[in-house]
């Protein structure tokens, strides 16, 4: 499965149904440069979980909406509900672990 690009209109549709991550970042971040294939590796080998981008730049509201302060943020959500919320980056092993505990 492909990481989604989400945006402020799109967001609450496309974090409404099982369990989703959202990686909030930005175009000028290295650690976000660094997040971004790791997220797609995932995305490639978990089916149960949607994978989404949110250009914070482009999308304040959202990102505002979740007091994402710091970039890269994950947000993991379930049945659109956040259930966590990962600041900085993060290993493929790791994310994996957190995300399998709420399939």
């Amino acid at each position: 499965m492909a990481v989604v690009d989400t945006t402020d209109q799109t967001f609450v549709a496309d974090t409404a149904n099982g369990v989703t991550l959202t990686d909030f970042w930005a175009t000028w971040c290295g650690p976000c440069r660094m997040q971004s294939p790791v997220v797609e590796q995932l995305a490639g080998e978990m089916d149960a979980v949607t994978f989404n981008k949110l250009d914070v730049d482009q999308n304040p509201e959202t990102a505002q909406k979740f007091n994402v302060m710091s970039i890269p943020t994950l947000l993991v959500q379930k049945d659109g509900q956040v259930v966590d919320t990962l600041v900085g980056y993060h290993s493929k092993e790791q994310l994996a672990k957190i995300l399998n505990q709420y399939l």
